[in-house]
């Protein structure tokens, strides 16, 4: 007769995904940041384009222009700032070079010093 006997599988402790820092936001230096400040200020420029179509009786015109207008502006916001992030990584690649190279000659320096083969 065949007993049946329970195989379970041992234990094994699962490793838990690293959690983010409660300080999280969303800012414009990131992607999410980047999306939510275009969509709110193309909401806000359509808004004004719609108001000022409701004003003068012009449907559509207002709001082209000043969506056209906020893109171009939003699009121009988020070239100079790439710029801008792209020179600051740059400075601080070249920095840390010259301190690598600045390190590495000095210690060349001390082993000549020292007489110790390199």
């Amino acid at each position: 007769m065949l007993s049946h006997t329970s195989h379970e599988p041992p234990f094994v402790q699962m490793k838990h995904s690293p959690t983010p820092p409660k300080d999280v936001r969303a800012t414009s230096k990131d992607s999410l940041g980047h999306g939510m400040d275009a969509v709110i200020m193309l909401a806000i420029f359509l808004g004004l384009g719609f108001g000022l179509d409701s004003l003068f009786g012009t449907t559509p015109l207002f709001m082209i222009i000043l969506t056209v207008i906020g893109s171009v502006g939003l699009f121009a916001r988020f070239y100079y700032s790439y710029e801008a992030r792209m020179d600051e990584h740059d400075a601080e690649r070249l920095a840390n070079l010259a301190g690598a190279s600045t390190t590495s000659s000095s210690l060349k320096t001390t082993v000549a010093q020292n007489g110790e083969a390199a």
